[in-house]
């Protein structure tokens, strides 16, 4: 079965680098722009993983991640938060809110493709 990826973002260039990314890997990709979307793609489909901006309109990653933990029916999904904000406190707290993973902004793509592929394993 295809492995389903959520990439949440609201800069156009990161979502088409992620997008291809997954792609590649043979994912089946789906787009949300913010984290109200986020959430409404989450409830039609849900995805085995989420790659999930922290600073969004509407609702934040962080805010998305909390509601998305909250739910018994999503607990497998895999959530890597990505973010400029690279202090300590800041991936902790994505990490307490229950994100798998924390990845700061600039990354690299063979970081972000190595992490999804140890989450999800291989095709």
């Amino acid at each position: 079965m295809k492995r389903s990826v959520l990439v949440v973002d609201d800069e156009p260039n990161i979502v088409l680098s992620l997008e291809f990314l997954m792609s590649e890997l043979g994912c089946d990709v789906r787009i949300a722009n913010d984290g109200e979307a986020a959430l409404r793609a989450v409830t039609e489909a849900v995805p085995n993983l989420i790659l999930l901006d922290v600073m969004m309109p509407k609702r934040d990653g962080y805010s998305v991640c909390r509601a998305i933990r909250s739910n018994a029916e999503w607990q497998d999904i895999k959530i890597i938060l990505l973010t400029a904000k690279g202090r300590e406190e800041e991936r902790e707290k994505g990490l307490a809110l229950g994100a798998d993973d924390y990845i700061t902004k600039p990354f690299s793509t063979r970081m972000v493709v190595e992490k999804v592929t140890a989450m999800l394993g291989k095709k």
